[in-house]
């Protein structure tokens, strides 16, 4: 199905998202498309016995077929009459809650997803920290039963003269420090954990709070973690570090933190200009399918 302008009364209005191949080198990504192909389609008046001129926004009747339109993507759907209708109409508009759409729904569905990141955070340094002051209170009999292992696995007399390498030689090390020292790490690694965890949550609910705590915690890191990187390379330390690079390039950029962009008032007046019956009406267009049978009326 592919919608079109029907005339003069459309021809301004843009087409739903995903019905034209796009025409820039890098396609935009429409998260309407992705949440109703998700949580599938916002559909209103299915289960209406028939259709008002009003309901003309959401749900027509033409050539015989009944279309109803997604409040989320936009999508025109043929939906086949309720056999045993519920009600006589559709609802009428301030019944209706509208689902987030454009900049309100980018936000939400990229600020959860940097809120999942910071709750796994949370959860490794959490367990990290756990882990530590575990062993801290257990060391020395840790330290037996280790070296006890490794001198069945190398033998005696090598286990006591050479070094371990790998994990063996990293869990030597940690067994070799001072019980302070596994104290303070693992208070680092609790504390760390809970700003994660603060994070997470504000961010979750959208807090603007929680975007400059993100953007601030992140940057601060982001020094250290290209002197590891310098230092020892991994695959997994550069995909981190290109992961807190897109937080905080998105963070400051679209959430124009700082004032950048016109600040929180200009973002705020973005996403408004998103929400409601304005942004439906703004972006509403009707399919062909359904303009031609009244086209061809008129021709008549």
């Amino acid at each position: 199905m592919s919608p079109a302008p029907s005339g003069g009364e459309s021809a301004a209005v843009a087409a739903p998202p995903g019905v034209k191949p796009g025409k820039r080198l890098r396609p935009r990504l429409h998260y309407e498309l992705l949440t109703c192909g998700w949580r599938g389609h916002e559909l209103v008046g299915t289960d209406a016995a028939e259709l008002r001129p009003q309901d003309r926004l959401y749900a027509l009747e033409a050539g015989g077929t009944r279309w109803h339109r997604c409040l989320r993507c936009d999508s025109w759907l043929p939906i086949v009459p309720p056999g045993h209708p519920r009600r006589r109409h559709p609802p009428e508009r301030s019944e209706i809650e509208l689902p987030l759409r454009g900049r309100p729904l980018r936000d939400k569905i990229v600020l959860r997803l940097i809120a999942i990141d910071r709750a796994f955070h949370f959860l490794v340094l959490g367990a990290v920290a756990i882990a530590l002051w575990v062993f801290a209170a257990h060391e020395h009999e840790l330290r037996d039963t280790f070296y006890k292992v490794l001198s069945d696995l190398q033998g005696p007399v090598a286990a006591s003269t050479q070094h371990p390498v790998g994990w063996a030689g990293k869990i030597h090390d940690l067994l070799s420090a001072r019980v302070g020292t596994l104290h303070a790490v693992a208070l680092a690694a609790a504390g760390y954990a809970a700003l994660e965890g603060v994070e997470a949550v504000g961010l979750w609910f959208a807090r603007r709070w929680a975007e400059y705590l993100t953007f601030l915690a992140t940057t601060g890191l982001l020094p250290l973690e290209v002197y590891e990187l310098a230092h020892r390379f991994s695959v997994l330390k550069i995909i981190g570090l290109i992961i807190n690079l897109a937080v905080v390039v998105y963070l400051l950029r679209a959430k124009r933190l700082f004032g950048l962009r016109g600040g929180g008032a200009a973002e705020r007046t973005e996403r408004e200009r998103d929400l409601g019956w304005a942004a439906v009406e703004r972006n509403s267009a009707v399919p062909a399918l359904v303009e031609a049978p009244r086209a061809r009326g008129s021709l008549a």
